[in-house]
């Protein structure tokens, strides 16, 4: 369920126009044209050092064979291959590393990715970042009334489906992302709070400063991104729509911090917090509108079992390790963003009672109605967003759901025709944890009828990389 994998630029291969130089094109590489360079007299010795260069080594076994003049053309050729092949195994590469910036943008971003490399932190102790989130531009005509969910189809054709973190790298004024649903997103959440209070809200007291600071960045964050909607306080922010006003430097604070944080945007919440172990917890969060996990069943767990107790497929597999590493090198300068997607078969966003009720010990797709009709079939899709906060060093995970009508989205471009196949490319893992078979026959002949009707009135799939690319 979790990376875009970045692929290293390597060299264009070239055709040379004068095979009778070949030798001297290759050699030119490493040998000087006049250079008073001696080979070392211990070169095996120096060679098994590894601080052998690779001048050395080929006039070394140019030496050893007696020259040019004694060798063949070919084997000469193949005793400098082997010495290139050699030095560039033998040799730490000079091309950038994959986090380095190729362009970069201004010599402020250059200079800090290409800074020495600082010894490694203990795990669980954290030395406060003076790094402060930038200030974000206002969203481009952004109102409550007209500005609609952005379209995440976060899904690919098949026939193979890739289990990958898919985390891409993100502009720092996307953290936060509302829109014109904001006003029923508000309203669930404030509903939950009242009726669920703790079940949905949990800070631990060891989280508590990372909750305080992320309450501080939200604040800073969202009248500057939203002006429409929030204001800064001398106190904190306020709500302008809602009349709601917070204030952040009273101790103690009124409510939790999370749920604070909760009831300023549409996301769900978490806070990761590392501990002496290396391994990063779910000690404080706000998950108000999750639909099928509960915060109580996680609370308190390691990063693996949140995901190997949800029986995520393939985690140990192909997603662990990755995590992992992820987590650990993660820098407050850094913002990520991924995408997944679900099938509903009820309208519920907060919890989708289909599964079971809410506070049933166990849920799961067994108690699902199987093959609702299609009217009943809702796309859930998640977009989440992954930031160090630099005071405490704390991870924070953002969940935004997106919920709407399959029939509604069916009627997108190329969506029904992709999704299908998207669906059919699930091995038999990922169909079970996202409950295909409560569903799958029905949605499959609506969403290949509405195809077919794409299809019919002569839409060019030739162009759909031109008009939808992926999350779109």
């Amino acid at each position: 369920m979790w990376c875009t994998s970045v692929v290293p630029e390597f060299y264009a291969p070239c055709t040379y126009a004068r095979p009778v130089t070949l030798i001297g094109d290759i050699a030119s590489e490493f040998l000087p044209t006049n250079s008073s360079s001696q080979p070392s007299s211990q070169p095996a010795e120096r060679l098994a050092r590894g601080d052998i260069d690779k001048i050395e080594i080929a006039m070394t076994l140019l030496d050893l064979f007696g020259g040019t003049r004694l060798l063949p053309a070919p084997l000469l050729l193949l005793v400098i291959i082997s010495v290139v092949v050699f030095t560039r195994i033998r040799t730490p590469s000079r091309r950038p590393s994959i986090s380095q910036s190729r362009t970069p943008q201004d010599g402020t971003s250059q200079n800090r990715k290409c800074k020495p490399t600082k010894a490694p932190r203990l795990p669980g102790q954290w030395t406060p970042s003076d790094f402060v989130f930038p200030t974000p531009p206002p969203y481009p005509n952004w109102t409550l009334e007209s500005t609609k969910p952005l379209p995440y189809r976060a899904f690919r054709y098949g026939p193979k489906y890739n289990i990958t973190m898919g985390l891409r790298s993100s502009p720092y004024e996307d953290w936060i992302q509302l829109d014109s649903h904001y006003p029923k997103y508000h309203s669930d959440k404030a509903a939950r709070i009242e009726d669920r209070g703790s079940k949905c809200c949990i800070t631990a007291p060891e989280a508590y400063p990372a909750a305080l600071e992320l309450l501080e960045e939200l604040t800073a964050y969202l009248p500057c991104r939203y002006p429409a909607l929030f204001k800064r306080t001398s106190t904190g922010i306020s709500n302008i729509w809602s009349g709601e006003s917070f204030d952040i430097t009273e101790r103690p604070l009124k409510e939790d911090p999370m749920i604070m944080c909760g009831r300023l945007v549409q996301d769900d919440l978490a806070l990761m917090i590392e501990r002496p172990d290396g391994q990063y917890y779910l000690l404080a969060g706000a998950i108000l509108l999750a639909g099928f996990w509960r915060l109580e069943d996680k609370f308190g767990m390691p990063l693996w079992k949140i995901h190997t107790s949800g029986d995520v497929p393939q985690f140990k597999e192909k997603l662990e390790c990755g995590m992992t590493k992820f987590f650990s090198r993660l820098r407050c300068e850094e913002l990520y963003t991924r995408n997944n997607y679900f099938l509903q078969v009820d309208d519920s966003l907060p919890w989708s009672w289909s599964i079971g009720d809410e506070d049933s010990p166990e849920v799961s797709w067994d108690t699902a109605e199987k093959n609702r009709a299609v009217e009943h079939h809702w796309f859930r899709s998640e977009r989440q967003s992954l930031r160090r906060l630099p005071k405490t060093g704390a991870v924070c995970f953002t969940i935004r759901t997106y919920f709407h009508p399959i029939m509604e989205i069916a009627q997108e471009d190329y969506v029904p025709g992709r999704l299908a196949s998207a669906i059919r490319s699930w091995g038999d893992d990922v169909a079970r944890y996202k409950g295909k078979e409560r569903y799958g026959d029905v949605l499959l002949e609506y969403l290949d009828k509405e195809h077919q009707k794409q299809l019919d009135r002569g839409l060019d799939f030739a162009r759909e990389d031109d008009i939808r690319q992926y999350p779109w």
